[in-house]
């Protein structure tokens, strides 16, 4: 492999590494498609902040995106907690809302913001080692997005190592935390926030399609394999790596999309797990009855 290929996948495996240790708390919050809610929500916050900086990749983008991640966290709450509507409902409309908000703006000015939908869909991570930080003195310090997905994922990875008592006990008996003095609420916000922060830095690498994929389904497949927490968040991380690799490798046979082929892959791993599970329980239910003696 070229360094080239080697800067597009540390870039897919540096977005797939904190995407999966949030997913993990996602699947077993049974929060999913509130990540999905965050990464299409945030669109108009993109837009209207680009109209204000010109760049895309400005800090100032970065805020919008974020206020407008988390005003749609605090509006899907609202919604569920006072509205009367099922969280399934109050994601679904808040996000088809806030999407197709983001959509429109695109569409009616298009001649003052340099984003189109097939970027904010898809995405490109191929041109990742084009997308260079040099420093005003001219030195090349190699592709800015493994750069800043970098520095996020060392942030996560804090995240989860100084809050993962509160996180855990949240996630799995949220009565014993309001007992025990940890606020369920501060701690949804907190996960929401870092959620939020990840999937803008992972936008404009790969898309909110595959930032999808990486929340969901590396996590979800690890589910299936453990019942152990930590255990859950390795092997995720171990599979949106081996993804990254399979899907980046596909995507250089087929000639096509590499996030496509990278969220292609994530699928195929889901469905191999399941496949080899029921195998399993098959194999185990024949040796049963073999085992069990007849009268």
């Amino acid at each position: 492999m070229s360094s080239f290929d080697l800067q597009i996948i540390l870039a897919g495996f540096l977005v797939a590494l904190p995407c999966a240790l949030l997913g993990t708390f996602l699947v077993l919050r049974k929060m999913v498609m509130l990540g999905d809610a965050i990464s299409h929500a945030v669109l108009p916050g993109i837009v209207i902040a680009f109209l204000f900086s010109g760049e895309r990749n400005s800090g100032v983008m970065l805020v919008g995106a974020c206020v407008m991640g988390l005003f749609s966290t605090f509006l899907i709450e609202y919604l569920h907690k006072k509205g009367g509507l099922q969280s399934d409902a109050s994601i679904g409309v808040t996000f088809t809302a806030f999407f197709a908000l983001g959509i429109i703006l695109i569409s009616v000015l298009a001649g003052q913001v340099d984003l189109d939908q097939d970027c904010v869909l898809y995405g490109e991570i191929a041109y990742v080692p084009l997308d260079l930080w040099i420093t005003e003195s001219g030195t090349n310090l190699g592709p800015r997005i493994v750069w800043n997905m970098s520095i996020i994922s060392v942030l996560v990875i804090l995240f989860l190592f100084l809050f993962y008592k509160e996180l855990t006990v949240n996630t799995f008996d949220s009565s014993f935390a309001a007992v025990a003095g940890i606020s369920a609420t501060l701690w949804h916000y907190a996960l929401m926030s870092m959620v939020t922060v990840v999937t803008i830095t992972s936008f404009e690498a790969v898309g909110a399609i595959l930032v999808i994929a990486f929340l969901v389904g590396p996590a979800a497949t690890a589910y299936l394999l453990t019942t152990k927490l930590k255990n859950m968040l390795w092997l995720s991380v171990l599979l949106g790596f081996t993804a990254t690799v399979l899907g980046y490798l596909l995507a250089s046979y087929t000639q096509g999309s590499v996030a496509g082929a990278i969220s292609i892959a994530i699928g195929l791993q889901f469905v191999v797990v399941i496949f080899w599970q029921n195998m399993r329980k098959n194999a185990a239910n024949k040796s049963a009855s073999i085992s069990t003696p007849s009268f």
